[in-house]
């Protein structure tokens, strides 16, 4: 009896350690597990057959993309200074690499209520795991569309490819990763610079409990990132700005754009022949 009791006590310190490390939105995603990322993935095809990929022409042999992750709408004071910010330097669009919102729904009608204020602005936004909390994905799909897609940027002598893929889950599925190799045998070559945007980092700034990447799923992204030389992986999730190589891709975290953060800021991508980029704090 005493040993049963002190198998509980151990058990009991172990789960309060573990929950003490994780913050409230983690500990429901380990709970909480609605549409699998094979069936967004599929959904977010469906829709992309519908409009179609986006194609946007410039005449300019430069141009700007703002990025941004980790809004946890909620408030949106940081949210709107990075659309206006976007504006005012004439970016030919945002692009916003998940947990936009924490999966609720009058959150998401107060994520959209704003950025609808930038009507003239392009946004190419992505899921994250924050995102499908609370059957969030239904709000996201039904307000965006799709999650998992490509837009070129074309001008009078170069395109450029920049692909959206779905980690919400933390990982592609098998489904999505075989549209991606897919992608990248046949398109990859057509392109001047390729970039990759998803939410789940696949290098560690800080430790959390949940989305880890697959090992075996990480090896193969960083071998078909190598082969096709992609130029720059975007990621979110870790709310830390950090960047490392690995090859000749650079992968870049950015920081938590929420309104609490201290440290909220976006990224500036600048592209041209190359392609060069600041933190921009807030």
């Amino acid at each position: 009896m005493a040993n049963r009791k002190i198998k509980i006590l151990i058990i009991s310190i172990i789960l309060i350690c573990s929950i003490s490390s994780c913050n409230k939105a983690d500990l429901r995603s380990m709970f909480i597990s609605y549409e699998s990322v094979n069936t967004r993935f599929e959904q977010s095809l469906n829709k992309n057959m519908q409009t179609g990929y986006q194609t946007i022409e410039t005449t300019n042999d430069e141009y700007q993309l703002f990025v941004m992750s980790d809004s946890h709408v909620g408030s949106t004071k940081n949210l709107n200074t990075f659309m206006q910010n976007a504006v005012n330097a004439d970016a030919t669009a945002v692009v916003m690499v998940g947990d936009l919102t924490t999966g609720k729904e009058d959150d998401y009608d107060v994520f959209a209520e704003n950025i609808e204020k930038y009507p003239t602005m392009l946004k190419f936004p992505i899921v994250g795991n924050h995102d499908i909390f609370f059957n969030g994905w239904n709000c996201f799909y039904k307000l965006f569309g799709s999650t998992v897609y490509y837009f070129v940027v074309k001008g009078t002598d170069f395109s450029d490819i920049y692909f959206c893929l779905d980690t919400g889950s933390g990982t592609l599925g098998d489904k999505q990763l075989e549209w991606f190799t897919n992608q990248l045998e046949t398109k990859r070559q057509l392109y001047r610079h390729c970039v990759v945007f998803t939410h789940n980092n696949l290098f560690r700034a800080r430790h959390i409990p949940t989305t880890e990447p697959m090992t075996e799923e990480l090896l193969v992204l960083l071998d078909l990132f190598v082969k096709y030389n992609v130029n720059i992986v975007i990621t979110g999730h870790d709310h830390k700005k950090d960047v490392s190589f690995f090859g000749n891709t650079t992968h870049i975290i950015l920081s938590a754009l929420l309104d609490k953060n201290v440290d909220a800021a976006y990224l500036n991508l600048i592209v041209n022949d190359n392609i060069n980029y600041e933190f921009l704090n807030l």
